[in-house]
C-alpha cells in the first residue's frame, strides 16, 4: 500500500455559502511536491434512497439541478441533519421528496463522486415496505414523483434526463441485491 503524501500546508482559497475550496501543499514519498485543490466536505454526510414498492418499482423524482441548469430524473437524496442517524435521515428525505415512508431500511453501499477533487461520500439506502407519508421539505417547488420497474433500469439509461452516476450505480447495486434475495428477479433489457 502506498504511503500517503505529507501535508506541508493547507489553506482555504475560496468559500461560498455551499462550498469551501482548500489548497493542499503535498510532498510525496519520492520527494515530489505538488499543490492540489479540493472541495472540503462539510456537514454530517448524505443519503440516497432506492425505494422499492410492492410491484418492484423504484421511486424516482424529477427536480431542478442547478449544476446542469435543467430538470433531471434521479433518486431521492439529501443531507443528514444534526441529531439524525443515516436511516432516520433516509426515511425523512424519502417522505419529504416522494410522499412515502419505509418500514424497512438497510444500507447498501457508500459512493463517492470525483474523489480526486472532493471527499464527499453518500450512503445508499434500500427502502422497502413503503407507506404514504408526506413531510414538508426544503425544495423550492413540488417534485414530480415517477415509478419505474427496477428490473428495467436499462431503459432509463437511454433517457436524456437520467444521467447522474450515483443514481445509476445505486440502481444496479439494488438490482443485484434483489437478485441475490430472489432468484426469479432478473434484469430485463
Amino acid at each position: 500500500m502506498p504511503v500517503r503524501p505529507s501535508i506541508l500546508q493547507r489553506k482555504i482559497v475560496a468559500q461560498s455559502r455551499l462550498f469551501k475550496v482548500e489548497e493542499l501543499s503535498l510532498q510525496f514519498a519520492n520527494g515530489e511536491k505538488r499543490i492540489y485543490e479540493r472541495l472540503v466536505s462539510q456537514g454530517l454526510g448524505a443519503v440516497m434512497i432506492v425505494a422499492l414498492n410492492e410491484d418492484g418499482e423504484v421511486i424516482l423524482i424529477r427536480e431542478y439541478a442547478g449544476g446542469m441548469h435543467d430538470y433531471v430524473l434521479t433518486l431521492p437524496k439529501g443531507l443528514v441533519e444534526v441529531g439524525e442517524n443515516l436511516m432516520v435521515a433516509a426515511n425523512r428525505e424519502l417522505m419529504e421528496e416522494t410522499g412515502y415512508g419505509a418500514r424497512h431500511l438497510e444500507p447498501l453501499t457508500q459512493l463517492s463522486l470525483a474523489p480526486n477533487y472532493m471527499g464527499h461520500k453518500m450512503q445508499v439506502v434500500l427502502a422497502r415496505d413503503l407507506y404514504p407519508c408526506k413531510l414538508e421539505g426544503d425544495e423550492p417547488e413540488p417534485l414530480e414523483v415517477h415509478f419505474h420497474p427496477l428490473n428495467k433500469v436499462c431503459d432509463l439509461l437511454s433517457r436524456d434526463d437520467f444521467h447522474e452516476g450515483r443514481s445509476i450505480a445505486a440502481l444496479f447495486i439494488a438490482l443485484e441485491r434483489m437478485k441475490q434475495e430472489d432468484s426469479g428477479y432478473s434484469l430485463e433489457t
